[in-house]
Formats: structure tokens, sequence, C-alpha cells
């Protein structure tokens, strides 16, 4: 053992460096920042970064304004390729939301200046409709 390593039990693995391993964020140091922000969650549980990680466990990710539900089906130490990725865990995540429901801001055209009482009326009209199933 290297000295300042932490003991790990054997197929065990840090929840940021999983996380970053298998492609759910794109640096350990994100990773790291969600598990010290309260964004991951081991069964339940509220993740801090050095946390091991084991076959079953149920993470949950708060990344990107989207939440991951994944599985560990397979514990990786070192960052795969995205082949490999998909195989170390089973996704439960909700599926994301169509881009037609992202929030869209109404454009105006460069230089035109502040609207008027009539425009913003119209932009607020447009915005009722919108939000209105």
């Amino acid at each position: 053992m290297v000295s300042g390593e932490a003991p790990q039990a054997e197929g065990s693995v840090r929840v940021d460096v999983w996380i970053w391993s298998v492609r759910l964020t794109k640096t350990r140091s994100q990773a790291a920042a969600a598990c010290r922000a309260g964004h991951v969650r081991v069964n339940g549980e509220r993740a801090k970064p050095a946390q091991a990680l084991r076959t079953g466990d149920e993470v949950r990710l708060r990344h990107a304004g989207r939440d991951r539900i994944v599985v560990v089906s397979k514990i990786v130490k070192k960052r795969v390729g995205p082949p490999v990725a998909v195989e170390c865990f089973v996704d439960n995540s909700p599926p994301p939301p169509p881009r037609e429901a992202l929030l869209q801001v109404p454009v105006r055209d460069r230089g035109t200046g502040r609207p008027t009482k009539r425009d913003r009326r119209e932009m607020e009209r447009l915005q009722e409709r919108r939000d209105k199933p």
C-alpha cells in the first residue's frame, strides 16, 4: 500500500473516481465538486468524494440540470471508453425532457432598443400561451 492512500476493501473504488471513470462527468474535479456540493447520493445517503463504492450500489447524480440514477454493475478504477463505460452501470434515469419543453427565450433583433409597451404585452401573451398545455 502506498502511504497516504486510504485502505479500500477488494472490489471498491472512490465515488468520484467511478463517476468520472464511467463518463457521467467530464472531469474528476467536477465529480468531486458534485459530491462536496451534495449532488451525489449513494443508496439514498449523501456521499463524500472518498466514499467507497461497490457493485450493486445505487448512485444518484444531479449534473448539468438532469438527474442520473444508475446502479453499479462493474467497478472500474481508470477512465474507460464509452462502449465499456455503458457496461459498467445500469441506467435507471428518467428520459431527458424533449427539446421543445426546454425554456425558450424570445429573441429580439439587435439594435431595436427597448421593447415598447405594445411589444412587451405581445411577448407576455406569447409566454402565457406557451406555459399553458
